[in-house]
């Protein structure tokens, strides 16, 4: 079964019944010349588990692009970081349509088959795991469908190519079912708020075609759902366990601290369980006693919604448009090139920013080619942040993922390569979390990068928006904590200047948000992250004039290109023994840019004539002084620049007759000379300027006869320069060499040899 239909300026065709037979479900997408094969498999049996398994991954072959794996052992290695991006994407769009209390493990996997190199993969992912659990036996309450919009030059653009996304200055990532957005993922260059809104709607509007696709495909060859058993508590222990919590879970509304908060609740939770084992300890067993915590659990969730769309009143005891305390420093470490610690509440980020070379630029490889960042960020998550012992390891999807955030958000205010020559690293380590940590990074790295002098456009903030909706009664709440981005419906980032949109992401916990719902979750959000703005105003307002004493100086300049290979030198020898005399670090771009740091711009302009004088260009009528390498009958060999020599002929050593280079000039002396020509072969023709300091027309001349003590007459009797070149249209040759008439036409005829010098 395939169905098809026009989506953007491609066909998009789902496929299913061909390959992977054995799985719940399996489609085979393609979107132009990009296929992806998508399979969703559940386990037969069920958990009991307070969270769903489900597990989403996304994978890119080699091969689907064309290539060979370039890592040890030629496999595909683990997922890269823009492959765990679209499996947290898929996920955060399906998780929420599961039902409650379905238990059993969901794996799915993507597997990009092919890839023509410029249409992306990520939407017919996402549209290929709606289908596959749509026809499957898995319970899921879809289907969803998702699309990319870019704009360029004011238009809209669905599923742009990898080129128009470069060219864009806005890319979204749209998820959601007929009637609501499940998700948003992306930013652009300081959109505002109403445009964002917008263009969501905009992106709405073609997702429903894609679900009608689904439907069609679902409504032929879907399996019957299975069944599943939902977890039941007794009613017995439900009354008993409210009666004893709900009044004192009540009470933990209001308390500001969360590890206060954490405790109180703790000790209810002992003095519940205490008290249920002690009226009926018979009856108690392990299931009961997991069943009671959940009681308290769904307790807390309903109290904590109920102050708030009752009462506003948040747990912390806040207003649902109060942003916490604010605090912020610079420059509080001494040997980094720029560092900030931003806290707010008790989300706390320290923001290192550390300015390299274009040698430290991060590459990316991916199925559209390789690319270059010359700005990147790292977010660290520590367990610490949140008074846990964990097991330390790699980044996880979290910690990706709220990276990209903050470096999406801060991306668009990065000066450019061309009038900010350094590669900028940014690493924000949490030392403490409440929530919205990937917005506390957005504003420490604001404050670490204008601490070192990075000229930002703009300041950036972010803040974090809750929802709390109960049927007709919804709450939007302004920079969420951790208990109610958990217990709460929607977890809306928005990071921005004054003027707009950076970045955004939204992931809900319900079926779906209305537009204009996310509009006012916007326009809240902007309140706050312009007063978010101006306090961090009052921390440093704008980026340092002088960048850190730690900081590398880097100096630009451009050679010809021709040049590259005199400056490298064979096998790297040249820049190799540059760099060590000079402490510098010296990167050469195949345009014949050349990049040069150094700790002292005193090695930097050391290294920068050296360079200039191993990349030199000779030009026609420039004079240089140079030493005289080589003489010859017909004349001397100077070099006028390292590596790179020209020749005198002896008509051109002075305005009388010169019989030998020698009389005029020898190897080792230093000479003043002009370039008459250079031809086609890159030969250069010199006349002779001065030598040993006299001017030409100074110059004695004398011939050997003449040291020998025979006079060859008056200066004025000797042959002159144009005698000379008469002699050599008579068949003496280019260099003034007689002859017969049968020798210089046999000279003439015979092939040049080319002239012996240095190149």
């Amino acid at each position: 079964m395939k169905v098809e239909m026009q989506l953007g300026s491609e066909k998009l065709s789902i496929e299913t019944g061909k390959v992977a037979k054995q799985a719940d479900g399996a489609v085979w997408v393609q979107y132009g010349g990009t296929v992806v094969l998508v399979t969703v498999v559940a386990d037969d049996s069920e958990h009991d588990l307070d969270f769903f398994p489900l597990t989403v991954d996304y994978r890119e072959r080699a091969y689907a692009g064309g290539k060979i794996p370039t890592v040890y052992g030629r496999r595909e290695p683990r997922p890269g970081a823009s492959e765990q991006l679209i499996a947290r994407l898929i996920d955060h769009c399906i998780r929420p349509l599961f039902p409650k209390d379905f238990k059993a493990e969901v794996q799915v996997l993507c597997n990009v088959f092919s890839s023509d190199g410029v249409h992306p993969a990520d939407v017919p992912a996402l549209i290929g795991t709606s289908a596959a659990l749509a026809i499957s036996d898995i319970p899921f309450n879809g289907p969803v469908a998702a699309v990319t919009v870019g704009r360029v030059d004011d238009k809209l653009i669905i599923n742009p190519t990898y080129e128009e996304l470069h060219e864009s200055d806005m890319e979204l990532f749209v998820s959601g079912k007929t009637d609501a957005v499940m998700s948003v993922e992306g930013g652009g260059h300081e959109i505002p708020d109403d445009e964002v809104i917008d263009t969501i709607i905009a992106a709405h509007e073609q997702i429903r075609e894609v679900i009608k696709l689904q439907e069609g495909l679902a409504a032929v060859v879907s399996k019957e759902k299975r069944d599943y058993k939902p977890k039941s508590v007794e009613a017995a222990l439900s009354n008993r366990v409210r009666h004893l919590a709900t009044s004192r879970i009540r009470e933990s509304i209001g308390i500001a601290d969360k590890k206060d908060r954490e405790a109180y609740l703790e000790q209810v939770q002992a003095d519940v369980l205490s008290e249920i084992l002690e009226d009926s300890p018979e009856e108690i067993d392990a299931t009961a006693t997991k069943d009671a915590i959940a009681i308290l659990s769904d307790i807390e969730k309903e109290e904590m919604r109920s102050a708030i769309l009752t009462q506003g009143t948040r747990v912390d005891g806040r207003g649902v448009t109060d942003v916490r305390a604010i605090s912020g420093e610079v420059a509080l470490l001494p040997h980094t090139h720029g560092s900030a610690l931003f806290t707010r509440g008790q989300t706390q980020a320290l923001c290192v920013t550390t300015l390299g070379t274009s040698g430290d630029e991060d590459v990316q490889r991916g199925l559209d080619g390789e690319s270059r960042r010359s700005f990147f960020l790292h977010y660290n998550f520590p367990p610490f942040s949140t008074g846990e012992v964990k097991r330390m390891m790699g980044p996880g999807r979290r910690e990706i993922g709220h990276g990209a955030l903050a470096e999406k958000a801060l991306e668009p205010v990065i000066p450019d390569k061309a009038d900010f020559s350094y590669t900028v690293r940014v690493v924000s380590e949490i030392l403490e979390s409440n929530a919205s940590s990937s917005m506390a990074t957005v504003c420490g790295a604001t404050l670490a990068l204008m601490d070192a002098g990075v000229p930002i456009t703009r300041p950036v903030a972010g803040i974090g928006v809750g929802l709390i909706k109960e049927e007709d009664q919804e709450v939007i709440l302004t920079d969420m904590l951790g208990t109610e981005d958990f217990l709460g419906d929607m977890d809306f980032k928005v990071a921005g200047t004054s003027a707009g949109v950076t970045a955004i992401q939204m992931d809900i916990k319900i079926a779906g948000v209305p537009p204009e719902l996310m509009r006012r979750a916007i326009h809240q959000a902007r309140d706050a992250r312009l007063a978010v703005i101006e306090q961090m105003n009052a921390i440093i307002a704008e980026p340092r004039e002088e960048l850190s004493p730690y900081a590398p100086r880097i100096y630009t300049l451009q050679i010809a290109q021709q040049k590259i290979k005199d400056l490298i030198g064979p096998r790297g020898k040249t820049v190799q023994g540059l760099q060590e005399e000079t402490n510098t670090t010296i990167n050469i771009e195949d345009d014949g840019s050349v990049e040069i740091a150094a700790m002292s711009a005193e090695d930097v302009k050391r290294a920068e004539e050296k360079i200039r004088a191993i990349t030199a260009m000779p030009e026609i009528g420039k004079e240089y002084t140079g030493k005289v390498v080589r003489t010859a009958p017909f004349g001397a060999f100077v070099e006028i620049l390292p590596g790179k020599d020209g020749l005198v002929h002896i008509s051109q050593m002075g305005d009388g007759y010169v019989r030998r280079a020698e009389d005029v000039m020898e190897v080792g002396d230093e000479v003043t000379v002009r370039i008459l020509t250079i031809d086609e072969q890159d030969r250069v023709d010199l006349t002779l300027v001065a030598a040993r300091g006299i001017p030409v027309e100074e110059l004695s001349i004398e011939s050997s006869s003449e040291r020998e003590g025979e006079s060859s007459g008056p200066r004025e009797n000797r042959p002159s320069y144009r005698d000379n070149r008469r002699n050599d249209r008579r068949g003496g040759g280019r260099y003034g060499q007689r002859g017969n008439g049968r020798d210089s036409r046999e000279r003439r005829n015979a092939p040049r040899l080319p002239r012996d010098r240095i190149r």
